[in-house]
């Protein structure tokens, strides 16, 4: 039976981080509008901890299943493959996991609608649901998307655009177009690791089958994305203070892109996938402390 680091090591803890930076940056722009609420915060940042748990869980379970992960890949190795938690174990985990996530959603429109908006809260439960769905079918059963390059794509827009427009709008119940870019911004930042983990492993989940993006494009054009994905953040990002400035403060998250042109500067020049490995986790840090500085800002 697992034990307790088991599973610990099949949640992955470094990639939490990154899961709550739209939480911090969608909570902190409707804090400057004065529109916070401590219950939608914690309840939010336990569904989005629930949804990055349970996306670790299954694309353990899945690229196991398929044999994707094996002697081959690049990365750590994974709890299934080293023998630590069994298929059933995985499979039970990844059902409690989604049981709890889904409570945690439900609490979530609960508090954020109430008797509000109906509208409004079946919308946020099926956006809910569906990002259940997606987190496990990245890389879990026949139609797995990661395995046709879509990953990119619904990193996007979960962990951008409904991490943080949704969670701005739980507070709110408004609108409001500029919140689309900072949306954007993370979202661009999180499908850059994405990128930069399918860059690591390109080599063998070619031979696997697994048709990333990065396997789609090849070595070159990869590398020339995430280019193009960190600029884009940096863009996104600078119309938004652009569009809604009212002071240096506002600005303070561009401390985050310092490190991010070294990264950019490593990745472009790597012939390596092993040396790929630690740049992962200082692009997931920086996007981080980016959320953490925006956040700052916007409250100050």
């Amino acid at each position: 039976m697992a034990n307790l680091d088991s599973w610990l090591s099949a949640a992955r803890l470094r990639t939490l981080p990154l899961s709550i930076s739209g939480i911090l940056v969608g909570s902190s722009i409707a804090a400057a509008h004065d529109d916070f609420h401590a219950v939608i915060f914690a309840l939010a940042i336990a569904t989005t901890l629930g949804l990055q748990i349970l996306s670790n869980f299954a694309n353990d379970y899945g690229d196991f299943v398929k044999g994707t992960d094996n002697e081959e890949r690049v990365g750590p190795k994974r709890t299934m493959q080293s023998g630590l938690i069994s298929r059933g174990e995985m499979y039970w985990g990844m059902v409690g996991t989604g049981i709890l996530t889904f409570m945690f959603a439900v609490a979530l429109i609960y508090v954020a609608f109430g008797a509000k908006s109906i509208f409004y809260g079946l919308l946020f439960l099926f956006l809910g649901i569906a990002a259940i769905v997606a987190a496990v079918k990245y890389t879990v059963g026949d139609s797995a998307y990661g395995y046709r390059g879509l990953g990119d794509v619904f990193v996007f827009l979960f962990f951008g655009m409904v991490g943080v427009y949704g969670c701005y709008f739980l507070y709110t119940l408004e609108w409001d177009w500029r919140v689309l870019l900072p949306a954007a911004g993370i979202g661009f930042l999180s499908a850059g690791v994405l990128n930069l983990n399918n860059m690591r492993d390109r080599a063998a989940d070619e031979k696997a089958g697994k048709n990333t993006l990065a396997v789609k494009m090849g070595e070159e054009n990869a590398k020339q994305y995430h280019y193009i994905l960190i600029l884009a953040a940096f863009s996104s990002l600078i119309l938004y203070s652009a569009f809604s400035f009212t002071g240096i403060d506002d600005l303070l998250y561009l401390i985050a892109f310092v490190p991010l042109l070294f990264h950019l500067k490593r990745v472009m020049e790597n012939d390596n996938p092993v040396l790929l490995d630690p740049e992962l986790k200082k692009l997931a840090l920086s996007t981080f402390l980016l959320a953490i500085l925006f956040a700052v800002g916007q409250i100050l």
